[in-house]
């Protein structure tokens, strides 16, 4: 019987205001709390909550029988706590069905994992930890920040004691091979890899609402036939999608929920097909060989490749300059320098100043708030540059940092001492002539 895999990403950045060079070193916020409130409650709303809901009631009907997987960011997780407490409140309903697997994801949606092993670890295990407190799940099933995948990285997860990861089934990899079995990293074989079948899941995910697409519309019906026409050899199709397909992407006016609904329960009465969650799949099925990427994979665009976040000299030395601050931010103890720190990492601002106005350049565009790449580029460099002189005050870079850090702290010493005089002094003005006006009366 053929498994099918079901999995979902749930990512909000914590999106910045526009900040201004004349706001380096004037003015330490950078977040745009309108704009981060007002697009996670809309998105909670349309997607979010009703597609849980659904889910759940998929769940229940089903009796077990319908298997889903989610992984989703801590940045996501933080935001809903601020502005949208339901959607945990409806994900912690839907963990305590059985039916759903929560996968380990970067903290911060970073892009750590091709830079710096010690960060990217522990970002892994902030999220995990917040997975556990939320949901009671400890994950062992693995999820880069946007698929992303190489045998190095693979090779470290497996280190790190996860079982799979999942990732694009990119043609220029598997060449004839299908990505509808287990296969294995190519440098530790004890992790296996899920490959998702890009064709069918955005078929979903983008082609849905397409009127112009040869195969419109796409009915519950027509789709399960396309799971059963495939290979009989085949043993697993891994549906990978961003979870604001249903709902955000794909309107409620498309019909996506009402396929949402339907064709699991199609599947269930089909004697040649079962759900079954990304754990599931790698304890009954076994690999059928490595699959080799010598070079990072992800699942966007074209090309499945990194340049939607480094294509360009702008994002590299934005990506370069914030790495470097790597060895001072391991000496900070600050809680705001920290908090700051995992948002900088966020792959979005990366990814607002790409430049691929070409194959995908509207789908780039429609996700940047910036008026350009450039202004992108600019807002987020002049954040760093803000954070940095914070940053200085706690971990000089240099010995005249250190010497300048030390006089800002004799100063704001001094400040504290002389306001607390000012204060004492106000209270002994005030008590004598209390004193005074109580002498008169008596």
């Amino acid at each position: 019987m053929k498994s099918i895999c079901l999995f979902f990403q749930v990512h909000q950045p914590f999106r910045h205001r526009g900040y201004r060079f004349f706001d380096i070193g004037n003015d330490n916020y950078y977040y745009d709390d309108y704009a981060n409130e007002t697009i996670m409650r809309e998105v909670a709303q349309k997607s979010y909550l009703p597609t849980n809901k659904l889910l759940l009631k998929l769940a229940d009907r089903l009796e077990g029988k319908f298997k889903v997987s989610f992984s989703i960011t801590g940045l996501a997780l933080e935001q809903f706590g601020l502005y949208a407490p339901e959607v945990i409140e409806s994900f912690q309903k839907l963990a305590k069905t059985g039916c759903v697997e929560f996968l380990s994801e970067t903290y911060s949606h970073s892009l750590s994992s091709l830079k710096d092993k010690d960060i990217f670890e522990k970002q892994v295990q902030l999220h995990d930890q917040r997975i556990f407190e939320l949901f009671g799940h400890k994950p062992n099933v693995f999820r880069n920040t946007e698929m992303i995948y190489s045998d190095e990285i693979g090779a470290q997860i497996a280190d790190m004691g996860y079982k799979a990861i999942l990732t694009e089934g990119a043609k220029h990899i598997l060449g004839w091979k299908s990505p509808n079995f287990v296969y294995v990293n190519a440098i530790n074989p004890r992790l296996k890899v899920l490959m998702r079948n890009f064709k069918l899941s955005d078929d979903i995910s983008f082609r849905f609402s397409n009127t112009n697409w040869s195969e419109y519309p796409l009915t519950p019906e027509k789709f399960v036939r396309w799971l059963e026409n495939k290979n009989s050899k085949e043993e697993v199709v891994n549906l990978f999608l961003s979870y604001e397909s249903f709902g955000e992407r794909q309107v409620k006016e498309s019909g996506i929920f009402d396929f949402l609904e339907k064709f699991p329960q199609i599947i269930i009465e089909d004697n040649k097909l079962k759900f079954a969650t990304p754990s599931e799949v790698i304890d009954e099925l076994q690999p059928i060989s490595a699959v080799s990427v010598p070079h990072p994979i992800s699942w966007a665009d074209e090309e499945r490749d990194l340049t939607a976040w480094l294509g360009n000299e702008m994002q590299k030395e934005a990506f370069d300059k914030l790495y470097k601050l790597k060895h001072r931010m391991e000496k900070c103890t600050d809680p705001k320098l920290n908090k700051d720190w995992n948002y900088l990492q966020v792959s979005d601002h990366f990814y607002y100043m790409s430049t691929k106005f070409f194959s995908d350049g509207d789908v780039h565009q429609s996700f940047n708030p910036f008026d350009s790449p450039y202004d992108a580029f600019i807002n987020y460099m002049n954040v760093l540059s803000d954070f940095k002189i914070r940053l200085n005050s706690f971990v000089p870079e240099n010995e005249i940092e250190h010497e300048i850090a030390a006089l800002h702290k004799i100063i704001d010493e001094k400040e504290v001492k002389i306001r607390k005089l000012e204060a004492d002094l106000i209270r002994v003005r005030k008590g004598k002539r209390e004193n005074l006006r109580q002498r008169k009366i008596t």
